[in-house]
């Protein structure tokens, strides 16, 4: 069986919903530690969140059997790190950051067995988001509340987040942080889901 090692509720959702059979364990990584060396090193944002899907994925692997599944997702604007707000003034200040520009999202997803990177990927959907109004801003936000948190963009794209945007190139699930179709061919080829 699978293991997530992850607490994201977004990527439980979508392995659940394509009928995967996993077990969920966090990692325990301090990411903003990890993403401040990583940055004092010069890192690129899609090294950023390569390097962190793969610390996930191999700190659990080294305690558990099987598949570990490490993923993390770093949004990138004029090739900036733009790590998640914390409230929701900074989500304002986020949104209106991002408002009328195109951001890339890097989503970076490894599988690790035995302690050892086996597969990784790391996709880089590209969101442009609209030109929208101040009101309609402060009524997103008003109505969506601390829930645009868990969210790096501080958008949830799966639902009326999707109304934040003019145009999207790159896969939906990827978006969403977790590049559900590829995953899925992994893990047909290794046995553990039907082909």
């Amino acid at each position: 069986m699978l293991i997530l090692a992850s607490t994201s509720a977004i990527r439980r959702q979508l392995l659940a919903q394509a009928g995967i059979r996993f077990e969920v364990i966090g990692a325990g990584v301090d990411e903003e530690a990890v993403k401040l060396a990583l940055r004092a090193e010069g890192a690129s944002p899609r090294q950023q969140a390569g390097k962190l899907a793969e610390l996930k994925a191999t700190k659990v692997s080294q305690q558990h059997k099987g598949f570990v599944l490490g993923c993390d997702q770093i949004l990138a604007l004029n090739h900036q790190s733009i790590d998640k707000a914390e409230t929701l003034e900074e989500a304002y200040a986020r949104l209106n950051l991002l408002r009328g520009k195109t951001h890339t999202l890097e989503c970076a997803a490894v599988i690790a067995k035995d302690g050892k990177p086996i597969w990784r990927l790391v996709k880089s959907p590209k969101l442009s988001m609209r030109s929208f109004s101040d009101a309609f801003l402060e009524s997103y936000l008003k109505e969506h509340g601390e829930q645009v948190l868990s969210s790096v963009g501080c958008y949830q794209f799966e639902g009326a987040g999707a109304q934040l945007f003019s145009q999207v190139e790159g896969d939906y699930f990827s978006i969403l942080g977790l590049p559900l179709l590829e995953i899925m061919d992994f893990l047909r080829q290794h046995g553990e889901i039907e082909t």
